[in-house]
């Protein structure tokens, strides 16, 4: 079934991969109004709690820029042993993040919020389990000279290098790319029912 365009659609995200996986699905935002806000944790805040707040905050920053808009918002959290792992911004924060997730499995949680017309709103969230083969000095070297590593959940990009750090993934990739797609379009098709 091909998902009909959505009128006057908003997507609240600042980040290049949701704007291409929405766009690999076939929807082209109407505007890209990302959402500028704190995105620290609360004190013994939950990660699944914590996913949903930041996509719940990100839409109720940007629904009411847009009346009659349909609002797209989300948020990606790296979580390995209980511990929310930051978006990188140093290469300190990187590497730490690449020694925790080393030879260990960790969750990827992403929060979705639409916000529709009529003031509804609908959230989903997803968990994809993923698992890093144990990396050596050298490898966690070579990836932080690529660079790939700024601003991205967790300090890596899955769909760039640390592709070769993956042995074992179970869900949805797009979740961990940025976007759960299947998830995010059957919200969305509500939207043009």
């Amino acid at each position: 079934m091909r998902l009909s365009p959505i009128p006057s659609l908003v997507l609240a995200s600042a980040s290049p991969r949701r704007l291409d996986l929405l766009r690999q699905v076939g929807l082209e935002p109407a505007e890209i109004d990302p959402a500028d806000l704190d995105e620290t944790p609360a004190a013994r805040e939950l990660p699944r709690a914590y996913a949903l707040r930041m996509a719940r905050s990100k839409l109720a920053v940007v629904v009411p820029r847009h009346p009659g808009a349909v609002v797209l918002a989300a948020d990606s959290v790296v979580v390995c042993s209980r511990r929310i792992l930051p978006k990188a911004e140093t290469e300190a924060e990187a590497r730490v993040c690449l020694g925790r997730l080393s030879g260990r499995r960790h969750r990827v949680l992403g929060a979705v919020a639409v916000g529709f017309p009529d003031g509804t709103v609908r959230t989903r969230l997803v968990e994809t389990i993923v698992r890093f083969k144990r990396l050596e000095a050298a490898e966690i070297d070579d990836y932080l000279k690529s660079g790939e590593w700024r601003g991205k959940a967790g300090g890596y990009a899955i769909q760039g290098r640390a592709a070769r750090f993956v042995d074992f993934l179970s869900g949805s990739y797009s979740n961990v790319v940025g976007l759960p797609l299947f998830e995010t379009v059957k919200l969305l098709k509500s939207a043009v029912s």
